[in-house]
């Protein structure tokens, strides 16, 4: 008999594959699911990022592959993002690389810097990816330990216990700052703190940029910032939350020179450039107006967490005001036993699909996420159906 890889026994099929195909059996029954589940945009791209993909799109010569290291125009924007939002100053031709999505750079670099065997530092709670890969690509995930009651942030000391103690041949710490699923903020004493780990103990440090300019009305914080910092930390970002374009796959990685080459040469081994369109669409799309980033990216979805957060009240969570980012994360109430016993009486009873944390890792067992990727009259039905199958908790 054909068998699959052994390494398909290590994981399992991705959360949101697996329910989204029972919120389209609903649907196809009419129940009228509502989705406030998944962080993909649903505001389109600037008119400017749309028009340079149909003026390309229409040039003969434009339909043929691209270099894999990305266009020279779509590096010197990206360097340009980094100059102008960050202050970071990136070589466009030896410290960038042009990713298809940071989820794709997450399998890059992996294999570019972990053997078979070796261990990865991995957030609890974190994005699954970071866990679902490395397991299939032979390392070992060793989990530390982001809680409420240190703002989600690492907790130093457990990170040198677990690289001192409990580690042999540990090769990256995966962080991610604007926390997704938490909300925490990113902090540059945490930046700080993570460049000196990473120098300390010869481990790479990526961090996983792609929420920084959500609900943030500050300037943003790349862990680049922190002096030498490209030494030995790798910044991933993506275009998928900041610039509306998730189904464009269009991300990056920044570090030093050397690291790039390594990771390119992974690159170039599995895939070819990106459309030249979305290449040269993207460039034009870093250079929307600090305007356009504060009404798409800060006043829609202000409005947008009001009414996510009544329906955290309404479902008798708790939850942190700071938060930034796409999502609205919050504990649910004592009375559950678990979080699917509410998020599934939310799905089946309200009508709405939302995100239980334990996704996530165990540290979000007691909790749920609420997307705030949808249109603000959708989300105001949601808080409705919910205020109607819910309310006798408030009272």
């Amino acid at each position: 008999m054909i068998q699959p890889a052994e390494r398909l026994s290590l994981v399992s099929e991705y959360y949101f594959s697996r329910k989204l195909k029972e919120v389209a059996r609903l649907n196809a029954e009419g129940r009228d699911i509502i989705s406030l589940a998944i962080g993909s945009p649903d505001m389109p791209p600037s008119e400017q990022t749309i028009d340079k993909l149909c003026e390309v799109a229409r040039q003969p010569s434009a339909h043929g592959y691209q270099p894999t290291q990305g266009t020279p125009e779509l590096r010197r924007a990206m360097s340009g993002f980094y100059k102008r939002f960050y202050g970071v100053d990136v070589d466009p031709d030896k410290e960038l690389l042009p990713l298809i999505g940071s989820k794709e750079g997450i399998l890059h670099v992996t294999l570019a810097f972990v053997n078979p065997g070796d261990e990865v530092l991995v957030p609890n709670p974190g994005y699954p990816t970071y866990t679902s890969l490395s397991k299939i690509l032979g390392a070992k995930v060793v989990n530390y330990n982001l809680r409420d009651d240190n703002g989600w942030q690492p907790d130093f000391d457990e990170l040198e216990e677990l690289v001192t103690q409990k580690t042999a041949n540990c090769r990256l710490l995966w962080v991610n700052y604007p926390n997704m699923p938490t909300g925490a903020p990113a902090r540059m004493e945490t930046y700080e703190r993570l460049v000196d780990f990473a120098r300390r103990h010869q481990i790479v440090v990526v961090n996983d940029n792609p929420y920084s300019f959500i609900l943030n009305s500050k300037r943003p914080l790349s862990i680049l910032q922190v002096p030498g910092a490209k030494d030995c930390c790798i910044e991933l970002n993506s275009m998928s939350k900041s610039h509306n374009m998730p189904g464009w796959r269009v991300g990056l990685c920044a570090t030093n020179a050397e690291f790039i080459q390594w990771i390119l040469k992974v690159q170039s081994n599995i895939e070819s450039g990106t459309f030249r369109g979305i290449q040269l669409a993207a460039a034009e799309a870093y250079n929307n107006s600090d305007e356009w980033h504060r009404q798409a990216n800060v006043e829609t979805y202000a409005r947008r967490r009001h009414y996510a957060e009544q329906i955290m009240d309404v479902l008798g969570c708790t939850y942190d005001p700071g938060q930034v980012g796409m999502f609205l994360w919050g504990r649910i109430p004592d009375i559950y036993n678990n979080v699917e016993e509410l998020t599934e009486r939310v799905l089946h009873e309200a009508r709405v699909f939302i995100t239980p944390g334990f996704i996530f890792g165990s540290n979000g067992e007691r909790y749920i996420r609420i997307s705030l990727c949808a249109k603000e009259e959708k989300i105001q039905v949601a808080l409705d159906r919910i205020r109607q199958v819910f309310l006798d908790i408030r009272t």
